[in-house]
């Protein structure tokens, strides 16, 4: 800005030393004037213009940085949804003891048992199915089967001993 004070200085001093006559040279001076402030009032104009323009330009930027941020918060749930290490799981079960249905949230399997809400009886889970466990006779899915083994072969041998029982009786029955 002071290099253009400097010229503007320059040339009304080349317009005086050049220019004899007083009134021509204030002619000039004022013309000079007039010509300088014609430029000053463009330039004032494309000021205001650009700075309109450069504002509406961040507006709409901020606009845009704003969508930007709302899509990616969008993806980012998406990700979330699609990569999440959710390990809360939520399983039906229904209770050997009382036949109950119900759901249950676990995580990962961590959890050995669970306490039906309907009778309050401990039911222990088995993560691993295709393991062969060892059982100790207290579980209530091997002992209930366990039990009803022990029936049919009780029924089948009382049965069993019915029929020879049956089968005496009738031999005596012919000998007499």
């Amino acid at each position: 800005m002071s290099d253009i004070k400097g010229k503007y200085k320059k040339i009304l001093e080349d317009l005086e030393n050049n220019i004899k006559d007083p009134e021509d040279l204030l002619y000039t001076k004022e013309k000079f004037m007039e010509l300088t402030l014609i430029f000053m009032d463009i330039i004032d104009r494309l000021t205001a213009l650009t700075d309109a323009r450069i504002k509406e330009i961040e507006e709409r930027q901020e606009e845009i940085n704003s969508r930007i941020n709302n899509v990616q918060s969008m993806v980012d749930e998406i990700e979330g949804d699609i990569y999440e290490d959710d390990n809360d799981y939520e399983f039906e079960i229904i209770c050997p003891y009382c036949n109950y249905e119900f759901t249950t949230d676990m995580e990962d399997g961590e959890k050995d048992e669970v306490k039906c809400p309907n009778c309050n009886n401990i039911i222990e889970l088995d993560w691993n199915p295709e393991e062969e466990i060892a059982c100790e006779g207290d579980c209530a899915h091997c002992h209930g089967e366990q039990v009803a083994e022990d029936e049919a072969k009780y029924t089948n041998s009382e049965n069993k001993k019915k029929k020879e029982e049956e089968q005496e009786d009738n031999n005596e029955d012919e000998d007499m």
